[in-house]
């Protein structure tokens, strides 16, 4: 009986270095050594337990990078002479250890490996590929493939250029195994709902994430990540089980780490006389691994003993007993608690397997042959077979992940490589407008399109950003980098300048020889924004959100929509930028509003800045190419918040446009001072928004004075504008059903009192719970509705329990527009007890629905509520004048409903009509007497 079952992948990929001028270029290294030591092993190893009828299933995730190198001819006539030197070496290591036994051995022992290597790599002349497609046919490896040139994902800004990395990649897979594989490993486990229609249009059935990456799926996972998933496009998805990663990949308590094994950074290559290893390492002197190492581990200080093949060999059996052990362990419990078979999938890097752990081929080795000849009930499986076994996986909508450093993109987005993305997406943009430019192949144009193709490919290869993260071998990253980019635009100039350089063209051509039957037609594209006018003679607004509808963290979101729409109502023509969302196009119209999504990871804790840069980033490229080749003008900028200040004034700096900026918080009165260097970041770019715009809006009086504080602003630059509320959309329809059951365990007939709003302290939530004990002592029905997530989410919900109201507060997270609409209309009493409230848009909503209102006495609340006259304030940070405003509205119910509808008839202030044409008339002070009458009517 199988218990569960094991999926082992590895990922083998190299970046493309092929360097036709001369021979000796280190980076090639990277190869030879892998071949020598991580993939022929790996397929001696396989080739073994398929002569000895091992039963086995391993997948085998081959690059097109790789792929393409293990084919080249050149690149093959150089590793055959990097073998003859590593053998002439071992041959010179047999001499001179003669007079020491240990060495003298191990000295014998690599060279027999180097000649089993040497006759192994000729056995297939020159081209091992056709040894890993005989281990598919023999049906024991998966194969499958990565993107084109292992290109970073969801860095990639346009969808033409993603389905160019994907169908490349499936191409050249298929041309070299004439089939075409199932899976695809995406590139650093970098996950973007951007991808999965590319994937499913080319046949990929299933990819691999990292844990966290299932474990933020929507709906939530029942089986965690012994179990895949499928999207809702129905490509299957399988999670990193972290268990059987821990153990071989953890620095401190990993397998590798066993001072038995073999020691890396021990090398004659560094060890040995100059004299001796000259003829053997770089001619320039420079030293190198040369593969030949005598020490093992041996603990962890500078002495290190002889290495002992034997007792490595011995201490990877134990090894991979326990982790057999283990993983039997995990799936009877996994089983039990599932009610179906589990499957660990437990993904590497091939080249940890040999060449970083030396012992790790016969880690594997020993492992498979274990789990056949104990007959174990533990089973190895291709991810492929396990698809078939059900006929039902759970259906979920994934967020953006990786399996690098931090689970997000940090490590390819950073201070040491952020520049290279302006001048990518910038490429990118070119490639497709010169694809749709020649939609039919033409001779030396063809040539030079397909190049520039290659070109870009292979500027956009992740390991280059990962290279100078990490900051080794970084001046070669950012020569190849910088030298695709130029070679990418020199051959868009000559194509558009219908000149083409063909002796340069053939010198690229023989130099990036990757993909030799690459099309340039698959950058081409009908998606342009054939919608937009470039002629209109309205004014024209640039305005920059980092949140806009159906991304929606707080009112920003809902205060740009409204904004938005209701001056195009009255004439003016809006552009919004802003990020992207799901599967929501990049471009769409709603309502007459241009909006413009760009693709932005969305990481947390210190990665925080790097995301700002890169919303900054990708915005500026989507303004750009709209200005630059779509030929679109803008009168002026609109920008809200502090999150778009560098786009916003770099935008105002090029192009020469007015800026305008909506203030609708600052983090000075978020935390009541600035007192981290975050905060002070935060603060300086709120200051320099202020500072750049000519005209600075803010929502109420009590934002003026604290702008005027804070930053020092002159009184007449500032505008007071409120906040607008839509009452229909509010305001229950003859048709609406109840959300109360949908949503919250409330009966229809329980009072209930509703907070809406992210939890953050500054909304003061906890003031609500406080409070909560002494409203029940007098009326013990009432429930407590907290619609809303937030970072003190968990700290709430404890405080819930310690107050021992937790069975009276519903925690009802996240809720869509139409269900927060109806909650507002149907409770008794709606309660927004913030320490810190510029405006309080939420409120107005309150009112709208005519629900009546309490509200603490501060910022924009404190302009929007009379006391007792259309609702009840509190005083600020106070538990018990909370506490007994709310007992009023419950015990004085012909009281409230007066104030609920007093408050509804006196919003007509708050009518986004009035505040847009106030708005246009904020606009016209920058182009007096240049905006018609017409448009403001």
């Amino acid at each position: 009986m199988t218990t569960g079952y094991l999926n082992l992948v590895l990922h083998a990929h190299l970046p493309f270095v092929r360097h036709l001028d001369r021979d000796d270029r280190l980076e090639e290294r990277w190869l030879f050594e892998a071949i020598t030591e991580t993939y022929i092993p790996l397929l001696q190893m396989f080739q073994r337990l398929v002569r000895d009828d091992v039963d086995f299933r391993v997948t085998l995730s081959l690059s097109p990078p790789l792929i393409s190198m293990l084919a080249d001819g050149l690149l093959q006539v150089r590793y055959r002479s990097y073998l003859r030197k590593l053998i002439s070496l071992a041959e010179k290591e047999v001499v001179r250890t003669q007079d020491e036994p240990q060495f003298h051995t191990l000295a014998g022992e690599y060279l027999q490996r180097f000649l089993d290597i040497q006759q192994f790599f000729e056995s297939y002349d020159g081209n091992i590929l056709p040894a890993f497609g005989e281990l598919r046919d023999a049906g024991k490896v998966e194969l499958i493939t990565s993107a084109a040139t292992h290109a970073f994902l969801p860095y990639i800004q346009t969808d033409a250029s993603l389905r160019a990395q994907i169908a490349t990649a499936i191409d050249v897979f298929e041309h070299h195994f004439c089939f075409r594989p199932n899976g695809m490993w995406l590139p650093e486990c970098a996950y973007t709902p951007r991808i999965e229609h590319h994937l499913q249009a080319y046949g990929i059935r299933y990819f691999f994430v990292d844990a966290h990456g299932l474990a933020a799926a929507q709906p939530r996972p029942v089986f965690g990540v012994a179990s895949p998933i499928l999207t809702h496009g129905g490509t299957a998805v399988f999670a990193r089980d972290e268990a059987s990663s821990q153990q071989v990949w953890s620095s401190e308590s990993g397998y590798p780490g066993d001072f038995d094994y073999r020691e890396y950074y021990r090398d004659i290559g560094y060890d040995l006389a100059d004299d001796y290893i000259r003829p053997y390492i770089h001619p320039d002197g420079i030293r190198v691994n040369t593969g030949i190492k005598y020490y093992r581990i041996t603990g962890t200080g500078g002495e290190k003993a002889p290495y002992d093949f034997a007792r490595a060999r011995e201490k990877a059996a134990v090894h991979a007993g326990n982790f057999l052990f283990n993983r039997q362990k995990q799936v009877e419990y996994l089983k039990r608690v599932m009610g179906r078979t589990p499957v660990i999938t437990a993904p590497y890097d091939a080249e940890l397997f040999g060449h970083w752990w030396y012992e790790g081929p016969i880690f594997i080795e020993m492992l498979l042959r274990k789990l056949h000849f104990d007959q174990t009930e533990l089973k190895t499986i291709a991810p492929s077979e396990y698809l078939a076994l059900y006929p039902d996986f759970q259906s979920c909508q994934l967020q953006m992940s990786t399996w690098g450093r931090g689970g997000y993109g940090d490590v390819w987005l950073n201070g040491q490589n952020d520049w290279i993305y302006p001048a990518l997406h910038d490429c990118e943009q070119q490639m497709i407008h010169l694809a749709n430019a020649h939609p039919t192949p033409n001779g030396l144009v063809e040539q030079a399109l397909n190049q520039a193709a290659r070109e870009l490919m292979l500027a956009q290869s992740s390991d280059w950003a990962f290279i100078m993260d990490t900051g080794t071998m970084v001046d070669y990253a950012v020569k190849r980098t910088k030298l695709h980019i130029h070679r990418f635009r020199a051959l868009a100039n000559m194509i558009r300048e219908e000149h083409i350089d063909t002796a340069y063209l053939a010198n690229l051509h023989a130099n990036d020889n990757i993909y030799p039957a690459i099309s340039y037609q698959i950058y081409q594209t009908n998606i342009a924004r054939d919608q937009i006018s470039h002629t209109s003679s309205r004014l024209r607004v640039l305005m920059l959100s980092w949140e806009f509808p159906p991304l929606t963290v707080g009112g920003l979101a809902r205060h740009t929509y409204d904004l938005s729409r209701h001056l195009v109502q009255q004439g003016i023509e809006v552009h919004v930028v802003t990020m992207a969302i799901g599967d929501y196009p990049l471009y769409e119209t709603i309502e007459g509003v241009h909006v413009h999504r760009v693709r932005v990871l969305q990481p947390d804790g210190g990665e925080f800045t790097h995301f700002i840069l890169q919303l900054n980033l990708m915005m500026l490229d989507a303004c750009h190419a709209m200005v630059e080749q779509d030929g679109v003008t803008f009168d002026l900028i609109h920008a809200h918040d502090w999150l778009v200040c560098d786009v916003a004034k770099t935008l105002k700096q090029q192009f020469e446009i007015p800026l305008i900026a909506t203030i609708h918080a600052t983090e000075y009165g978020r935390n009541h001072g600035i007192y981290t260097d975050m905060q002070r970041h935060i603060h300086h770019l709120e200051w320099e928004l202020t500072y750049e715009a000519a005209r600075v809006i803010v929502c109420s009086t009590y934002m003026k004075q604290e702008l005027e504080t804070v930053f020092r602003l002159p009184s007449d630059k500032i505008d007071v504008l409120p906040n607008g509320v839509d009452r229909a959309i509010l305001q229950a329809p003859a048709t609406a059903q109840t959300p109360r059951q949908d949503v919250v365990a409330i009966d229809n007939w329980t009072p209930m009192v509703l907070f809406v709003g992210r939890l953050v302290r500054e909304k003061g939530v906890h003031l609500l719970l406080a409070a909560i004990p002494s409203i029940l002592a007098e009326f013990p029905q009432v429930k407590f509705v907290i619609a809303g997530k937030g970072p003190m989410q968990d700290d709430l919900v404890t405080q819930a329990q310690q107050l021992g109201i937790a069975t009276h507060v519903d925690f009802a997270g996240f809720v869509s527009d139409e269900v927060r609409n109806g909650l507002l209309r149907e409770a008794d009493v709606a309660v927004f007890p913030s320490l810190y409230e510029p405006f309080g848009i939420v409120a107005l909503e309150a009112m709208a629905a005519r629900t009546p209102v309490v509200v603490a006495d501060v910022g924009g609340l404190g302009d929007i509520v009379r006391h007792a006259h259309n609702g009840l304030k509190a005083f600020p940070n106070d538990v018990s004048s909370l506490a007994e405003q709310i007992k009023w509205l419950l015990r004085e119910r012909e009281f409230a409903n007066r104030l609920a509808d007093v408050a509804e008839q006196a919003l007509s202030r708050f009518d986004w009509q009035h505040i847009a044409s106030s708005t246009i008339g904020v606009y016209q002070l920058l182009f007096p007497g240049q905006i018609a009458v017409e448009m403001v009517r």
